[in-house]
């Protein structure tokens, strides 16, 4: 491995129709010699965070639980919550990812969305999005993902229904104009 993608978003090419990820964004947690770790930002899941809370026992009566969504951060783990957020506040609880995002899987920060205390910007998954040492880079290779480096706009603003675009338009690029299938010369 040449150059870590930790920090970055994986955009799914049409070579990934119909699979799992089909134009799925993923921001890139981890990437280093042993795998990759990522979080699918753009696939809402059945659950809004008040229902999750409920279930899990966690009180928070916040106004704003209601109407946040839950995201499908991947097949794997599906039952694990994971949070991406913007608080240098919370690093007790939290691992920082790159400049000014964090990583949680604390169920205290779940307690303080909402608050004052909350991160400005956070999105919370069920799951997440894993390679092993080399796998991605070879779906790389195959084009089956567009890199580039993360927005924070794209990762926290924009509605899911408009994040694969938005990302690809990172790159200057209007995703709807590559082929599902690519060859090389």
């Amino acid at each position: 491995m040449t150059t870590s993608l930790k920090g970055h978003f994986l955009i799914a090419t049409p070579a990934l129709n119909g699979s799992y990820f089909h134009h799925s964004v993923i921001y890139l947690c981890e990437h280093d010699d042993e795998g990759a770790m990522g979080l699918v930002i753009n696939q809402p899941a059945d659950i809004m965070l008040d229902e999750l809370l409920a279930q899990v026992n966690i009180e928070n009566n916040t106004p704003s639980t209601a109407s946040t969504p839950i995201l499908l951060g991947g097949p794997m783990q599906q039952n694990q919550g994971i949070i991406l957020h913007d608080s240098p506040n919370n690093t007790e609880i939290s691992s920082q990812i790159s400049d000014g995002i964090y990583l949680s899987a604390s169920t205290d920060l779940l307690r303080i969305l909402g608050t004052e205390h909350s991160p400005m910007h956070s999105l919370i998954a069920l799951g997440y999005s894993g390679w092993g040492a080399g796998q991605l880079e070879q779906e790389i290779v195959e084009n089956s993902w567009l890199t580039t480096a993360a927005d924070n706009d794209v990762l926290f603003n924009t509605p899911s229904e408009q994040c694969w675009h938005a990302a690809a338009e990172l790159l200057g690029i209007d995703i709807n104009l590559i082929s599902a299938t690519v060859g090389h010369a």
